[in-house]
Formats: C-alpha cells, sequence, structure tokens
C-alpha cells in the first residue's frame, strides 16, 4: 500500500546525497500520511538501491503495519516528533557537515541569507548533544524547534521538518547553503552582516507565494 507515497520518500532520500546532506545510508526520510500512518526509510540501506517494498509502514505508536526491514534507528525520537507536532508531516534527519560544524562553534545559526529565512523562518537553533537512536533526540528537537523548520543536533546533524517533504528538504538545504556562506565569511576576518527581524519576515512572507501552486 501507499506506492505512489513510498516513491516519493526514496526520491527525497536521493535528494539528500545530491545536495551533499549526507554520505552512504546515512539520516532518514519520515511522512505521515493523511490517514495516520508514517512511512519511514529502513535502517542502513542506500537510496538508490529502495525499492517501495522496502519502505517500512507503522502506526504513531510504531507498530509496524508493513515490509521486513527494520526502520531507522532513530524511528523512536521521529515518532516522538510526530505526536508532540500534529502540524508537521515530513521529517528529514540529516548529517550535513556545515550546518553540523558550526553547531560545534554556536548555540544558534544566525540568520544570513533570505533563502534561510525563507526556507527555515530564521535563526536556527543549535540543541544540546543527545544519543542517536534515542527517544533523547526527539526530545530534543521539539524542544529546540520552535515556530522554525529546522534544528541542529550537537554532535550529529539536523532536523528539517514541515507540512511537505519538499518543505522539510527545502530547510535542509538552505541551512546548509546559509552555513557555508558563514563559514565563508569568517574566513575574510571581517564582522557577519545579519538580517534584522522585520527583514526575516518580510522573507518568510514573500516565500509564501514562491512556486507553481
Amino acid at each position: 500500500m501507499f506506492t505512489a507515497e513510498k516513491e516519493m520518500v526514496i526520491e527525497t532520500g536521493k535528494k539528500l546525497d545530491r545536495y551533499g546532506l549526507i554520505a552512504l545510508s546515512g539520516g532518514n526520510v519520515s511522512w505521515r500520511m493523511d490517514s495516520g500512518e508514517i512511512l519511514v526509510t529502513p535502517s542502513g540501506m542506500i537510496y538508490e538501491d529502495l525499492t517501495p517494498e522496502d519502505i517500512i509502514v507503522m502506526d504513531i505508536d510504531g507498530n509496524i503495519l508493513e515490509s521486513k526491514r527494520r526502520p531507522s534507528v532513530d524511528t523512536i525520537a521521529l515518532l516522538y516528533i510526530f505526536q508532540k507536532r500534529p502540524d508537521i508531516k515530513g521529517i528529514i534527519h540529516t548529517h550535513q557537515p556545515y550546518a553540523t560544524a558550526l553547531g560545534l562553534i554556536e548555540d544558534e545559526i544566525p540568520c544570513n541569507l533570505t533563502t534561510l529565512a525563507n526556507a527555515a523562518r530564521g535563526d536556527v537553533k543549535v540543541a544540546p548533544y543527545s544519543s542517536a537512536a534515542s527517544l533523547d533526540m526527539g526530545v530534543k528537537a521539539v524542544d529546540y524547534l520552535g515556530e522554525q523548520l529546522a534544528v541542529v543536533l550537537k554532535h550529529h546533524g539536523v532536523i528539517g521538518v514541515g507540512d511537505s517533504l519538499k518543505q522539510a528538504l527545502y530547510s535542509c538545504v538552505y541551512l546548509e547553503e546559509a552555513c557555508k556562506t558563514i563559514v565563508a565569511a569568517r574566513s575574510c576576518g571581517r564582522e557577519l552582516a545579519m538580517m534584522n527581524q522585520e527583514q526575516i519576515r518580510e522573507a518568510v512572507d514573500v516565500f509564501k507565494n514562491y512556486g507553481q501552486k
């Protein structure tokens, strides 16, 4: 069941590699169906090798409804996010290097680009360390997401969320782009210019009309 949605999950996973957000089988992709079921990528499998039969279907409590594969080891954290945030339909977890690197030296990734404001809704917080494959990973993500669409997990990676997998992907990709520009600008030894809250709000509003409806 849900073949089209499973293919959407797989295609999103392939894009994580395309945009340099993961290596090999890192990270995971999950999607909440309108009917309540959760689709989750399997543990330790490269996205390009996946078929719809590899995607796990489970209920919100983690009971597997379909698939012989083992789900992502982070499933306990993903389910916690879905349970606590009914507005979230898509979750992408990555190991993207630039955002993760800045998360080692910052408590927040400041909003320096219109695209970060567009896609993540402003500054992105860095959550304190939590172990992978733990409930605490989900708890920290929920606590530090706020109204933003991404959070950096210290020593680990990024969680991007949204009302679609496209929105979650945009938050991850544009966060990485912003972090690259911060690193590049800092290499010049000059003070960084950041957007103010009025500029951020304007950029968020502009993005609401972006793309085709």
